[in-house]
């Protein structure tokens, strides 16, 4: 939308809006269009590996809950097999598998060094201070 647009009322902005739809099917104009591809199809995650995921990033349940934004007991369902992720929360555990540090950061919560993709080949579990 340009900035002519955003200054008319909206009622002209509609008329505007119809009259280069008609001038499109005439063929008096092209219209900008985008072509997006379809994301992945989500992860099917069991309870199993949802545990697996979970630990191998060093969170709780609690931690693990904040970062989806869910409660803990939905966590506990979840991995109990009670009940299976909403598909916004798959969607984000595949991204937390993908990129755990770079999720954590986004939500702004500081976590464990997690140096390979989490519920891949090897993760490396939270550093701890021997001291």
């Amino acid at each position: 939308m340009n900035d002519q647009r955003k200054q008319l009322p909206v009622a002209a902005q509609i008329r505007k809006g119809l009259e280069e739809a008609i001038r499109h099917a005439r063929g008096e104009i092209t219209l900008k269009t985008t072509t997006l591809e379809t994301p992945d199809r989500l992860p099917e995650v069991g309870a199993e590996e949802l545990i697996k995921i979970r630990l191998a990033s060093g969170m709780s349940q609690a931690s693990f809950a904040r970062l989806l934004n869910v409660s803990t007991k939905t966590v506990q369902s979840w991995e109990h097999g009670d009940r299976k992720p909403s598909h916004a929360a798959l969607r984000l555990i595949q991204v937390f598998r993908h990129n755990p540090s770079g999720l954590l950061e986004v939500v702004g919560m500081s976590g464990p060094s997690v140096t390979a993709r989490v519920g891949k080949p090897a993760v490396a579990a939270r550093k701890t201070d021997p001291t």
